[in-house]
């Protein structure tokens, strides 16, 4: 198949990386990119927490903070899309600029502090599309609220009806004071309304939707552990693990690199990857977990499901090679599988633990 990615690319990013990704979602939006959904192997097919996946391979959140471009994504093979994160109220942001690449490395900076137009205009876009696979829909509190449960309380009653699945975002670096609420007893404060509403919910008629906690991977593994704990006691649905990174690591190349905001991208791959490998060991692999961060081929994708993901998330990487790399991770990922003797994608997951252990 032809890939059109490689010539516009330079083209591309000749603009400012936020007009860039603007003219990707728009691109999108109207259909302009063509469709690249080839057939997937069937063994990539899998049901995680009670919804079922043609392939494991989703479009991260941060990418569509509007839903104005779901059905384009889906036809890019993606197997779900994550949309948001979308706040109660509209809000600019952070000032500009506020997204840089790193070429060098094949990394991203963000600091854009949920900028979204808010949970009503957000909705209202989402009910155009025609789903081919799960939406999930990720929420977070706005700059300015003083009581953040207050928001996520607020949220998760408004796009209750509309998710496949719902992601509770607290670890963000670029909300300020958002990364206190993953500590223990702030974290159980939350966790203790949001079932509560759930449940609540749930009471008037509503199905079940699947709830699920997207942690940093900055934390220690204590701290992992105690949020882990919670997590278990409150019988979430799922993590997602993990947001981009406050750390600079050493060997990165680029200019840029000393940007204030959440690092993404190539060099966020070992340390997200050994984060998903704590959750999976301190969860005892009790509940799904979805792995982002660095994934930029199918062998990073194979290393985050045998660290313990049963989904995997991507975004950073398609700035550099475009939709295709979807289809080609699709494509690549049932012979690393079936190289290990699996079957399945299932039997694959958490691997590394189980043969250590």
């Amino acid at each position: 198949m032809f890939h059109f990615y490689p010539i516009i690319r330079p083209l591309l990013f000749k603009l400012d990386p936020e007009k860039a990704h603007n003219l990707a979602l728009r691109a999108l939006q109207y259909h302009v990119i063509p469709k690249n959904a080839p057939m997937v192997d069937s063994m990539l097919r899998s049901n995680v927490f009670g919804l079922d996946f043609d392939n494991p391979v989703g479009m991260a959140p941060g990418f569509d903070k509007n839903a104005q471009s779901v059905g384009g994504l889906f036809s890019q093979g993606f197997g779900f899309v994550e949309v948001g994160t979308v706040t109660p109220k509209p809000q600019d942001g952070n000032p500009k600029p506020r997204l840089f690449r790193l070429e060098e490395d094949q990394a991203v900076i963000n600091r854009m502090g949920f900028n979204n137009a808010g949970v009503d205009i957000f909705l209202k876009n989402l009910q155009q599309h025609t789903r081919l696979g799960p939406v999930g829909i990720n929420i977070g509190k706005n700059k300015t609220t003083k009581d953040a449960v207050d928001d996520y309380v607020v949220m998760l009653e408004k796009v209750y009806h509309y998710a496949d699945y719902i992601v509770m975002n607290i670890s963000s670096p670029n909300t300020p004071g958002l990364r206190d609420l993953q500590q223990k007893d702030s974290l159980a404060l939350l966790m203790a309304a949001m079932t509560s509403k759930a449940r609540e919910i749930q009471d008037k008629g509503e199905a079940k939707v699947p709830l699920l906690l997207k942690i940093d991977a900055d934390s220690d593994a204590d701290a992992m552990s105690s949020m882990c704990d919670v997590v278990l006691e409150y019988q979430l649905d799922g993590m997602i693990v993990s947001n981009t990174t406050i750390s600079r690591p050493e060997e990165l190349q680029s200019h840029q690199k000393s940007e204030g905001g959440g690092l993404s991208g190539r060099p966020l791959m070992d340390r997200s990857t050994k984060a998903l490998a704590t959750v999976y060991q301190a969860t005892g692999g009790k509940i799904p977990l979805i792995g982002v961060g660095g994934i930029a081929s199918a062998e990073d994708a194979y290393a985050k499901i045998r660290a313990g993901a049963s989904l995997v998330q991507l975004y950073s990487a398609l700035i550099y090679q475009g939709f295709a790399l979807v289809a080609k991770i699709n494509k690549e990922l049932p012979r690393l599988i079936r190289n290990d003797g699996f079957a399945t994608i299932k039997e694959a997951i958490g691997a590394d633990y189980k043969e250590s252990s």
